[in-house]
């Protein structure tokens, strides 16, 4: 466990995937729920990239050693909050809506079952603690 805490950083990364994952499940919702509005547009939610990146380099990010410092961006876990963006309507055709169905029920599926799978990681994970801690 990291500086003698017993949560560690797998810990702290299966945290931060599952409010990943949480948020991603509300914008594909907020899609699906939209999916007959004229001219809606719809959203993808996107952290993987930006989550790898705070994994592969965990040093990389900036430390505020003084108040009057200001707080840099650096690549911690902390700061990974993923991009939300917007789907053109590039067809000429219809109502000017953007959801595609299909699509957003297989990354409804992908998400729910990543987010399950983190979900079971850390329940292992705090099993072991609370093994560890009980002395059993």
């Amino acid at each position: 466990m990291a500086n003698g805490t017993l949560i560690d950083n797998t810990t702290l990364l299966l945290k931060k995937t599952l409010d990943l994952r949480m948020r991603k499940q509300q914008v594909i919702s907020s899609n699906i729920a939209n999916a007959q509005t004229p001219g809606y547009l719809a959203k993808k939610f996107e952290f993987l990239d930006e989550l790898n990146q705070a994994v592969a380099n965990p040093g990389q990010g900036l430390r505020v050693t003084n108040p009057r410092h200001i707080a840099g961006a650096g690549s911690t876990l902390e700061n990974v909050q993923g991009r939300l963006t917007t789907v053109p309507d590039r067809s000429a055709l219809g109502d000017g809506n953007t959801v595609k169905m299909e699509e957003e029920m297989v990354d409804l599926a992908q998400n729910q079952i990543m987010f399950e799978a983190a979900a079971q990681m850390l329940n292992k994970k705090l099993a072991i603690i609370k093994y560890v801690v009980q002395g059993q």
